[in-house]
């Protein structure tokens, strides 16, 4: 069943192939002599980003929970190599930039990509080993930073020191309020993140989220493939970290709820598919 409200099942069988031929083409082409150094380190962070967005994509086409988390080793090795080969390039030439992302969690892009690595991480139960290495990732451990993210990281990683703000304002502060709130008052605050959370992340400029858009055929034409899925993958890692009862949540059009589930029946409201309304409006005028 698919889980996205939009896209047929065709458009998500094409794009997941896609997604999944680019990450092998990008894959083997790093292993060949480099016709450009200076790009490679934006070329292979741009593979990690592929390797997320083919999770998102198997989600929103309705595939196996298990299986989602077959991606995150090279999701890691992608970013890990980029690093390396910025860490190279910043040696040997006198540049100081090399990737046209930035890797601060006070860029909201770069705070909701970690968010949701740690997110998937703990909702897919990811070894330990991968783990540790996504936590050298992300970074961002300390006084002077995320206390929302890093008390999510806490929950896996006791050790984890805490930050003392929130590097980001609207919704987040919704999020945090859930986590701290009694009991009684949790699901309901949850709902609140996830019902304002799409709505809340519009900006203007590059702080907006880069896939806020996708979808929108006023942005851009949908069968050209941008879209993912716009899932809070933040409330889910929240409501399973913290016990939080998500049913309020349930059948939201932006709410994975299935990823806590997935064993079980879909959370998502099931949809009738374009071809199938077709057939039924043709049988009602007797066609």
């Amino acid at each position: 069943m698919i889980r996205s409200p939009l896209g047929t099942q065709a458009y998500w069988d094409k794009w997941v192939k896609f997604t999944q031929e680019v990450i092998q083409e990008k894959f083997e082409l790093l292993g060949k002599p480099s016709v450009n150094p200076l790009y490679d380190p934006q070329y292979s962070f741009d593979l990690a980003v592929q390797h997320l967005k083919l999770i998102l994509r198997q989600y929103s086409r309705g595939d196996n929970i298990i299986e989602l988390n077959l991606s995150f080793k090279g999701l890691l090795d992608a970013w890990e190599l980029s690093n390396k080969l910025t860490d190279e390039l910043f040696a040997k030439e006198n540049i100081t930039k090399c990737r046209d992302w930035t890797f601060n969690l006070n860029d909201l892009n770069h705070y909701i990509f970690c968010f949701w690595l740690i997110g998937l991480a703990l909702l897919l139960e990811i070894p330990d080993e991968q783990w540790q290495r996504l936590l050298r990732l992300v970074g961002g451990e300390g006084e002077g930073e995320d206390v929302l993210l890093d008390r999510v990281i806490a929950t896996r990683s006791p050790e984890r020191k805490i930050g003392m703000k929130l590097c980001q304002d609207r919704p987040y502060p919704r999020l945090l309020a859930a986590i701290k709130a009694p009991q009684e008052q949790q699901a309901g605050l949850l709902y609140d993140f996830v019902d304002h959370w799409y709505s809340e992340l519009n900006r203007h400029g590059k702080q907006q989220p880069y896939w806020y858009e996708y979808g929108n055929p006023d942005f851009a034409p949908f069968e050209g493939g941008l879209y993912f899925g716009r899932w809070c993958i933040e409330a889910a890692v929240v409501a399973k970290v913290f016990g939080i009862n998500d049913s309020l949540c349930l059948g939201h059009e932006h709410y994975p709820g299935d990823l806590l589930r997935p064993d079980e029946p879909s959370t998502h409201r099931a949809r009738i598919e374009p071809e199938t309304k077709k057939s039924w409006l043709a049988r009602l005028c007797g066609r």
